[in-house]
C-alpha cells in the first residue's frame, strides 16, 4: 500500500465496523465519523455532551440521524463509557475526541475497564509521503515518553506489525538519533546500535531489517546517505522511523503536516482493540483516515490472525 487512497478503496469493500468516540463534541470529529459512514467504512457511537455534539453537527451542516449518542456531559465519565463500550465488545474501535491525550491514555490503560493486553502499547503516526510514493511509519510520538532499550525493541515490533497490515512486509527500520555514528555520550546512538545488532542476531519475530543510528536525512534520503557514504539496505530507504523520545517523534510528525502538508494517520497499537489517537487540532480528513486505518486493523487481524511480534532475549 503506497497511499491512503488505496486504504480507502480497500476498507470500503469490507463490513462496517463500530467506533466508540470519547468526548465527541467537536466539529472535525463529527465530520470525520459522518464521512466514514458515508463511505461505508464505519459507524459510530458518540459519547459526550449531547447538546454540544448536536451543536457541533449543526455548525458543520450535518445531520446525526441514525447515529446513537450516549449523553454524558462529564468528559472523564464520557471517556470511561466509551472505553467500556469497546471493552465489552459493543464497539470494535475506540476514538479520541475533544479530550487531552494524557486523560485519554489513562482510561485506555485503566486496570478496571481499560484495554490492556500485557504487551506494551505504543503510538504510530503513518505519513503519506507523496514525493516518494510510499507510507512511512513514525513511532513513538504520543505515548511512551523516554523508552529504554527493551521498550524500544517492543515499540519497534508494534510498528512492524502495523506496517505488515498495510502490506509493508519485511520493513526497513531506521533507529534515529541526532547523528549517524555511535557516540558513548549520546545514549540514543547506543540503543540504535544495540537494536541493529539484535536484528542481525534474529531476535525479532517477525523478521525486519533494522539499522542505526541514523540521522533523519540519511534514513529517508538516498542522496544524503550516499553523500555521507552510509551504506546498507536501510540507508535512505526507511519504512519505519523509530525515534529516541516522544518530543522528537511528535515534532517530526507535526512538522510533516504543517510544513509539507502530508496526510497523516494516528493509531495506538498493542491494545485489545484498535485505538484512533489523533491531535485535537488535526483535520477532519486526518481523523477520517485514522478511522479507516483502525478498520483495516480490525479486518486484517480477523482475516489473517496476525499477532504482535516478540523479542527473543
Amino acid at each position: 500500500m503506497k497511499d491512503f487512497d488505496a486504504l480507502l478503496r480497500l476498507v470500503e469493500k469490507h463490513p462496517l465496523r463500530k467506533v466508540a468516540v470519547a468526548v465527541a463534541q467537536d466539529p472535525t470529529v463529527v465530520q470525520a465519523v459522518h464521512e466514514a459512514r458515508e463511505r461505508s467504512i464505519a459507524e459510530a457511537v458518540l459519547v459526550g455532551d449531547e447538546a454540544e455534539i448536536n451543536e457541533a453537527a449543526e455548525s458543520a451542516g450535518l445531520s446525526l440521524d441514525g447515529t446513537p449518542i450516549v449523553h454524558e456531559p462529564d468528559p472523564i465519565r464520557a471517556l470511561a463509557a466509551a472505553v467500556g463500550l469497546v471493552s465489552s465488545g459493543e464497539a470494535e474501535i475506540l476514538m479520541k475526541g475533544y479530550i487531552h491525550t494524557d486523560d485519554f491514555l489513562r482510561a485506555v490503560l485503566s486496570k478496571e475497564y481499560g484495554l490492556r493486553t500485557g504487551s506494551i502499547m505504543s503510538h504510530v503516526f503513518i505519513v503519506e509521503v507523496r514525493e516518494q510514493d510510499k507510507l512511512v511509519f513514525i513511532t513513538d510520538a504520543a505515548m511512551n515518553i523516554a523508552p529504554d532499550l527493551e521498550q524500544k525493541a517492543a515499540i519497534l515490533l508494534n510498528a512492524v506489525y502495523l506496517a505488515s497490515l498495510f502490506g509493508v512486509m519485511q520493513p526497513k527500520v531506521a533507529v534515529l538519533a541526532a547523528v549517524e555514528l555511535v557516540n558513548p555520550s549520546m545514549p540514543a546512538t547506543l540503543d540504535a546500535a544495540a537494536l541493529a545488532k539484535m536484528a542481525d542476531r534474529s531476535q525479532y519475530v517477525p523478521a525486519c531489517t533494522v539499522d542505526g543510528p541514523f540521522a533523519l536525512d540519511n534514513a529517508v534520503s538516498v542522496r544524503a546517505a550516499e553523500h555521507k557514504r552510509i551504506t546498507g539496505p536501510v540507508a535512505g530507504q526507511a519504512d519505519i522511523l523509530l525515534v529516541p523520545s516522544i518530543e522528537a517523534g511528535n515534532m517530526l510528525a507535526k512538522s510533516l503536516v504543517y510544513f509539507t502538508h502530508q496526510r497523516l494517520i494516528g493509531l495506538l497499537v498493542g491494545a485489545r482493540a484498535p485505538v484512533v489517537l489523533t491531535s485535537r487540532a488535526d483535520t477532519m480528513e486526518s481523523k477520517m483516515l485514522s478511522i479507516a486505518g483502525a478498520v483495516l486493523m480490525v479486518n486484517m487481524k480477523r482475516a489473517l490472525q496476525f499477532k504482535i511480534g516478540k523479542v527473543h532475549y
